[in-house]
């Protein structure tokens, strides 16, 4: 071989595709988009829902943006980003999540117009950072101090969330003073601030009736029932024991091996058994308990001891159940029955085993101060129940957000309107090309508003300029009312978010935004020879899986 001729060398592995520069920064852009398109339909009072069904058949109806995206199959890695963005938004502040989807897609579509004109990535995120720092002060400027426990307020930012799902479209009013009432009772004040623990606030659903008859208890609701037919169905003055342990004869931890020579025997080792379960029961009745609540299992002698005695007991009660009727109840958990106390005893005015659907569940009621409560969700169907519960964890969420950081932003996309207007000012102060970078930014901001607008069937060219318009006259508040039609101020309309929310939105949005592009270099590996479909290509060279559309398809 000539010495001038060089032998190849083989960094990657054999099948591995390779997308570099600006190939890859549109690829991943193009997921991204695809991905907000998708979702971009269902924002807002008057947005669409998505039917997703699963590889088992499962159905799936709803417009919540979390439950939308983590439904969808996502393949694309990119696509996959703005999965976690919805995921981050939902654990964080619990509403907002379409929002904060279509704001990341709108930055990436924004920021791939500057490439296309020669714009350095390194630049776009710098506009990018600083916008969004001046975007979250501008919403801190337009946010409004309300009183957290003004019942009021809560109820009109609950209404707000629950516009926005259209399955409990019609009872909003009803709904949003149950969800209020819930989180505000469960509320603990810590100094001069509150602290929510939504895990206190107990969903409990169940097909059948309709939406209507959705109720909050004062209590806690238990999906059991009561494990003896000679037990007292209904027990009023409850004194409840909560026993984290089995009324059952214990196995020994080592293999043990009984001989029994005659039916003597036999006997007296039943009798000896049984004895020591009843004394398990008397126990519990020396304590004064009237209901008991056990997380493992009852034996069928200690059942009949307790239906003798008339004590009312479940078993097999989830953790978080019994955690949950201990807050509701005052009662303490005990981890034997050796050490049960009347002092371990929780109240409640009435407990009892109702009929709801086809199911029984029991209903503990009237307790004097309940930390923990439950909302029983009703509807006509299995899907509307599940979509019902989604709408009411949204929320619960948002009423959490303003306990907790008494913040508001009038709704109908006046803060993103607002932070347009303020960063065309802004951008002013920019020499370079970073000024672009802001001015884009600014656009993609825009994107709620317009979206709220296209929506509801406005003419979305119209409502941009009047929107900019009132706000370039100091109308701070000025948003798209979606039921009129018109541009309104949405705090004289009462369509109030939580602040938090909107940040959240923001910042996520943001980070993932710049996220994407700072790839410039996608390596992706060999697909996995096992079907037909995965050797397939998807556009820009890269594996099906990868590719920009290619890696959607799997999406719906």
């Amino acid at each position: 071989m000539a010495a001038n001729q060089s032998l190849p060398v083989l960094v990657l592995k054999e099948g591995t595709s390779r997308s570099t520069g600006r190939d890859a920064q549109r690829a991943n852009i193009m997921a991204a988009v695809t991905l907000s398109e998708t979702i971009r339909s269902s924002l807002g009072p008057k947005g669409m829902d998505k039917m997703m069904v699963s590889s088992f058949g499962d159905v799936t109806i709803s417009n919540d943006g979390a439950t939308i995206v983590k439904e969808m199959d996502v393949q694309h890695p990119v696509a996959k980003m703005l999965v976690e963005v919805a995921k981050t938004q939902d654990a964080e502040v619990g509403d907002g999540t379409t929002s904060a989807v279509i704001l990341a897609g709108a930055l990436l579509k924004k920021a791939q117009e500057l490439l296309d004109q020669d714009v350095h990535p390194t630049i776009i995120i710098e506009g990018y950072k600083k916008s969004m720092e001046k975007a979250i002060e501008t919403v801190d400027k337009a946010s409004i101090k309300v009183e957290p426990t003004d019942k009021k307020i809560l109820k009109e930012v609950a209404i707000t969330t629950l516009s926005g799902k259209s399955v409990v479209s019609g009872h909003f009013e009803r709904l949003a003073e149950l969800i209020v009432d819930a989180v505000v009772q469960v509320a603990e004040k810590d100094g001069e601030k509150y602290k929510v623990d939504l895990d206190n606030v107990k969903l409990e659903k169940k097909k059948g009736e309709s939406l209507d008859e959705t109720e909050l208890v004062r209590g806690i609701v238990l999906d059991k029932e009561v494990v003896h037919p000679g037990m007292p169905k209904k027990v009023a003055d409850a004194k409840i024991a909560i026993l984290d342990c089995a009324l059952e004869i214990e196995k020994t931890e080592f293999t043990a091996k009984i001989n029994i020579t005659s039916p003597e025997q036999m006997k007296s080792f039943l009798d000896e058994e049984a004895e020591m379960l009843k004394g398990m029961v008397d126990k519990i009745a020396a304590s004064g308990a009237n209901v008991v609540v056990v997380q493992k299992g009852i034996d069928d002698i200690a059942q009949h001891y307790l239906a003798k005695r008339g004590i009312m007991a479940m078993r097999r009660a989830k953790r978080s159940d019994i955690e949950s009727l201990a807050k509701a109840s005052g009662a303490k958990i005990v981890t034997s029955v050796d050490d049960l106390t009347k002092d371990d005893l929780g109240y409640a005015k009435n407990v009892e085993e109702r009929r709801v659907g086809k199911d029984k569940m029991v209903f503990v009621e009237g307790c004097k101060n309940p930390k923990a409560v439950t909302i029983l969700v009703r509807g006509g169907t299995d899907r509307m129940v599940d979509e019902a519960e989604r709408s009411l964890h949204d929320a619960k969420c948002v009423v959490r957000n303003v306990l907790q950081d008494p913040y508001l932003v009038a709704g109908g996309g006046a803060p993103e309107a607002e932070v347009y207007a303020k960063l065309r000012e802004y951008a002013a102060s920019f020499s370079g090309r970073e000024q672009l970078a802001v001015l884009k930014f600014a656009e993609a901001m825009e994107e709620i508003p317009l979206t709220l607008a296209e929506n509801s069937g406005l003419d979305p060219v119209d409502i941009l300029v009047e929107l900019r318009s009132a706000h370039a006259k100091g109308e701070k508040n000025a948003g798209v009312n979606v039921w009129t039609g018109k541009i309104t101020d949405m705090a004289k309309a009462r369509v109030f978010e939580p602040a938090s929310v909107k940040k959240q939105a923001i910042k996520s949005a943001t980070e993932a935004a710049i996220t994407v592009l700072k790839i410039d270099d996608v390596i992706a590996a060999a697909a996995p020879k096992a079907g037909k479909g995965s050797e397939g290509q998807g556009p820009e060279g890269m594996p099906g899986g990868m590719g920009g559309m290619g890696g959607m398809g799997g999406m719906m």
